[in-house]
């Protein structure tokens, strides 16, 4: 089923500061996942999974290697009206300033979106993690004829406190919504949710940052210049206003926002049955098709592991970790509970024989790497030991970061033989 009544745009995020140093040098959207993807290959899977193929990608920082990643990667028929569009912030007669929150975003882009026939848009995030069939929520969305939809998601009174949060009638039409509310006041905001949810203690209902609106709608929205933000602004002013649906969703989910869930999301799909099902076949993740070789593997004891294409590893051990693409990793090294994102290209024998480089590209002999996110085209030189774990503090420096004991080697660090963290 093609919906050529929709139109997605999919909200790249701001500065990404939460994810830092992972969004130093690259955008939200950009940063990798699962060894072999980018988190923008989700939401744009997922449209053209449902059959949605005009997407618009909206961000302002670090968006080179986001567009070349979509340049490289999506390709449609020359007869085919689909496309993944990026749109950086720009300067235009009407505005020269950057996107203020996510309404403002799609304020200063309606100029594009209006010259493509659609009825509804549907309204994306580009950082997080899940599959959905979006047409469920385009058919609920016109059977009830609401003006604006939200995907909810039930979540326990922990995670409620940073969402926004709603309540629906019988109908699922949202009668009140509050943006991340105090602890206290969240007896008031339970909502009917199925018996499995009830079971984990998952009352209430919170807001996905996944919305559709009518067209009509959303023109006339945008042309209050004081509203920047949907989920704190428009959401809230609308439900009053216009006929604003709930549709709930009780699949994997995950807001990858922060070092933490980002570590996890990723860790958790060495899991026997992981959460987030990358061999499904109805639900395909679509990402760059590189001509790579097969991982090649020698003495290695391998345990709840996921190894990417291209890579030589010659480890002692790995465990419960994510092994990125054209990954190299030196004998007798230790890797457990760790993601490392790989590299962007292979060092030649010429380079590698030389004396130039002094240690090469991924990880070296003799080391122990636990609990850590290695970025891309890092050189880890022989026998290195980084133990992460909650007995660090969080700090910084030019190789490395620490947060909530995850330490986070910098794309591109160098870390000298011998070295201790």
């Amino acid at each position: 089923m093609i919906n050529d009544n929709v139109l997605s745009i999919i909200l790249g995020g701001g500065q990404g500061s939460r994810l830092y140093p992972l969004t130093e040098s690259r955008s939200k959207p950009a940063v990798p996942i699962a060894g072999k993807y980018r988190l923008v290959d989700i939401p744009i899977s997922n449209c053209i999974n449902s059959g949605i193929k005009r997407m618009f990608i909206l961000t302002q920082f670090n968006s080179a290697s986001l567009n070349k990643h979509i340049k490289n990667t999506f390709h449609f028929s020359f007869f085919s009206e689909a496309f993944v569009d990026v749109l950086a912030a720009e300067q235009t007669m009407e505005s020269s300033d950057w996107f203020q929150g996510t309404a403002d975003a799609v304020r200063q882009s309606m100029h594009h979106f209006l010259n493509h026939d659609f009825e509804y848009a549907l309204i994306l995030s580009g950082d997080q993690l899940y599959q959905m069939d979006y047409n469920l929520m385009v058919q609920e969305h016109i059977k009830k004829k609401a003006k604006i939809s939200i995907a909810t998601i039930p979540v326990n009174a922990k995670d409620a406190t940073s969402f926004g949060i709603l309540k629906a009638n019988d109908k699922n039409v949202i009668t009140s919504f509050i943006e991340k509310p105090d602890a206290e006041l969240l007896p008031e905001w339970t909502s009917e949710v199925s018996d499995d949810m009830k079971s984990e203690g998952r009352n209430y209902l919170a807001s996905m940052g996944i919305y559709i609106f009518n067209r009509d709608l959303l023109i006339e929205l945008m042309k209050n210049p004081d509203t920047n933000d949907f989920g704190k602004e428009i959401i809230p002013q609308s439900i009053d206003k216009h006929k604003t649906l709930s549709y709930q969703f009780e699949g994997y989910w995950t807001d990858i926002g922060n070092i933490d869930s980002f570590f996890e999301a990723n860790i958790g799909l060495t899991d026997d049955i992981p959460k987030f099902d990358l061999y499904d076949n109805s639900k395909h993740v679509y990402t760059r098709a590189r001509i790579l070789p097969t991982t090649k593997i020698s003495g290695t004891t391998l345990n709840k592991s996921v190894i990417a294409d291209g890579c030589i590893i010659n480890a002692a051990k790995i465990e419960k970790s994510v092994i990125g693409i054209r990954s190299r990793i030196g004998e007798e090294s230790t890797v457990i509970n760790t993601y490392m994102m790989g590299s962007d290209r292979y060092e030649s024998l010429e380079e590698i024989e030389s004396d130039d480089i002094k240690i090469l590209m991924g990880i070296g002999e003799r080391c122990f790497i636990k609990n850590a996110i290695i970025d891309k085209n890092c050189r880890i030189g022989d026998d290195v030991r980084i133990n992460g774990g909650k007995h660090l503090d969080d700090t910084e420096n030019d190789m490395y970061c620490v947060r909530e004991g995850i330490v986070v080697i910098k794309k591109g660090a160098i870390i000298p033989v011998g070295f201790v963290i």
